[in-house]
């Protein structure tokens, strides 16, 4: 007969036992949503910030001329209007994409950054145009070299850069974005992942988010490419460049490779309306509404891969 003390603790090792296995378990993978201000053209900034919770979004990506015009909003009002409008709104400054200042003219919008509690930079490369094989390594090299006081003014705002694989730029081919990863060795610079920009090589795209790892992917746009990006289509064509629009990329094996390295940055619903600088839609709502349908896609391809 087993004794009243042997019984105590088998009976509680039991219960532990589950506790224990879910205190062990990983967290579920999830993605971090940023809102981006382009998206909504030229509309004003304070309307714009009560939509980031309706779109799923954690926080607001700032984005200038020509695509949007709400930093320019945010130098006319000064620093201390937009810290009270995101203060009433409850909106959190997540990043700011800045291309007209380039990689080597961000050291103020660093400081604008620590200043207001946002953590990314967005802009492009500097370089060659679309180097390849040892060409791409000479050239990645030579650029990292170049931003290492922009590196450390980031490094020391406990902010991060990230480099767009922009089309035509010296970080867009696969051997440039390969090398980045070799090369580069503070945590403080990045890339900003865009799929639509390695559209010549899409079945390549879920590879080199596992070449590239966590460490080196600050930033993730969700965006594929189409006709839309550079010329007037009908509207229903170019807004297949949003996640679950009917495009032909299968997001669930991005998804799965973030998934894979335990990606930790951010992801943003993206899309570029012809001309620039317009909203995607004709209203606030509606720019909401396709953002928010986006989010469930992706949300769905999150619930596939896991299964």
């Amino acid at each position: 007969m087993m004794h009243r003390r042997d019984f105590v603790r088998s009976l509680a090792a039991g219960v532990a036992a589950p506790v224990l296995a879910r205190a062990a378990a990983p967290e579920p993978f999830r993605l971090r949503h940023v809102l981006a201000s382009a998206l909504y053209g030229g509309l004003p900034l304070g309307d714009i910030l009560p939509e980031v919770a309706k779109a799923g979004a954690e926080g607001i990506d700032i984005w200038c001329k020509v695509h949007g015009t709400q930093r320019e909003q945010i130098d006319a009002m000064g620093d201390d209007a937009f810290a009270a409008l995101l203060a009433r709104h409850r909106v959190q400054l997540t990043a700011s994409t800045r291309y007209p200042l380039g990689p080597f003219g961000l050291q103020p919008e660093i400081a604008w950054l620590r200043r207001h509690g946002g953590g990314i930079v967005v802009t492009g490369s500097r370089g060659p145009r679309a180097p390849q094989g040892a060409e791409a390594k000479v050239a990645v090299r030579a650029f990292l070299e170049q931003m290492k006081p922009h590196v450390a003014a980031a490094e020391a705002a406990g902010v991060t850069i990230a480099i767009e694989n922009h089309g035509s730029q010296m970080l867009c081919h696969p051997d440039s974005l390969r090398w980045f990863a070799e090369l580069n060795r503070s945590r403080h610079l990045g890339v900003a992942f865009a799929p639509h920009h390695l559209h010549p090589w899409s079945d390549e795209i879920p590879r080199l988010v596992r070449d590239l790892g966590a460490g080196q992917l600050p930033f993730v746009y969700l965006q594929e490419h189409n006709e839309g990006i550079s010329r007037q289509v009908a509207k229903e064509i170019e807004l297949r460049q949003l996640p679950g629009f009917g495009g032909g990329l299968d997001w669930r094996q991005l998804v799965r490779a973030l998934r894979d390295i335990r990606f930790n940055g951010w992801v943003e619903i993206f899309m570029h309306p012809t001309p620039r600088g317009i909203p995607i839609l004709p209203t606030l709502p509606e720019v909401t509404a396709a953002v928010a349908r986006s989010r469930a896609h992706i949300d769905q391809c999150l619930r596939e891969v896991a299964g």
